[in-house]
C-alpha cells in the first residue's frame, strides 16, 4: 500500500450541476424534435396493422367458404371462424382463427357484411370493416375506415 491510497478523493471527481443541466437541456431538445415523428409513425403502423388483420379475417372467411360452400350469414358473423355454427352439418373443419376474434388496433370489434346480390345478378364479396380510431363511419387520416372491399 502506498501513501497515495490513503488520500481522500478530490472534490472535483464528479459532474457539476451545470454539466448535468446542459446534458438535460440537450436531451429535452432532442426529444421535442424526435417525439412528433415517432408519434406519427404509431398512427401509421396502426392503420397498417388494421389492414393486415382485415386480410387475415378475409382469408379465414375464404377457408370457411371452401369447407362449407358458403360465407357466414349476418347472424353467424365472424364468430363461426372460432366455433361451429348451430346449423353445422359436419362441413365445418375449423377453427379458422386461433384464440378469440381479434379487435382492430384501436380496440374495437370488426364489423362483417355477408355477400349481397347486386342489381346485375352478381354476388359481391363479403366485407370486413374497421371504423378507425373514431369508431364511426367515414373519416380521414387516423379516423379513416379500413375495409376488405376489393
Amino acid at each position: 500500500m502506498t501513501l497515495d491510497d490513503n488520500k481522500p478523493k478530490s472534490r472535483n471527481a464528479g459532474y457539476s450541476l451545470l454539466e448535468i443541466l446542459v446534458v438535460l437541456a440537450i436531451m429535452g431538445t432532442l426529444m421535442t424534435l424526435v417525439a412528433p415523428r415517432l408519434m406519427g409513425n404509431v398512427d401509421k403502423s396502426k392503420k397498417i396493422a388494421g389492414l393486415a388483420q382485415v386480410k387475415t379475417l378475409r382469408l379465414a372467411l375464404d377457408s370457411y367458404k371452401l369447407d362449407t360452400g358458403r360465407y357466414p350469414t349476418q347472424e353467424e358473423g365472424l364468430a363461426v371462424l372460432i366455433a361451429p355454427p348451430a346449423s353445422d352439418t359436419g362441413t365445418w373443419y375449423g377453427p379458422y382463427l386461433e384464440g378469440s376474434l381479434p379487435k382492430d388496433p384501436w380496440g374495437n370489434m370488426f364489423s362483417y357484411e355477408p355477400p349481397q346480390s347486386t342489381e346485375t345478378g352478381r354476388v359481391s364479396s363479403p366485407k370486413i370493416v374497421s371504423l378507425g380510431a373514431d369508431n364511426a363511419p367515414g373519416g380521414s387520416g387516423n379516423d379513416e375506415d379500413i375495409s376488405s372491399s376489393r
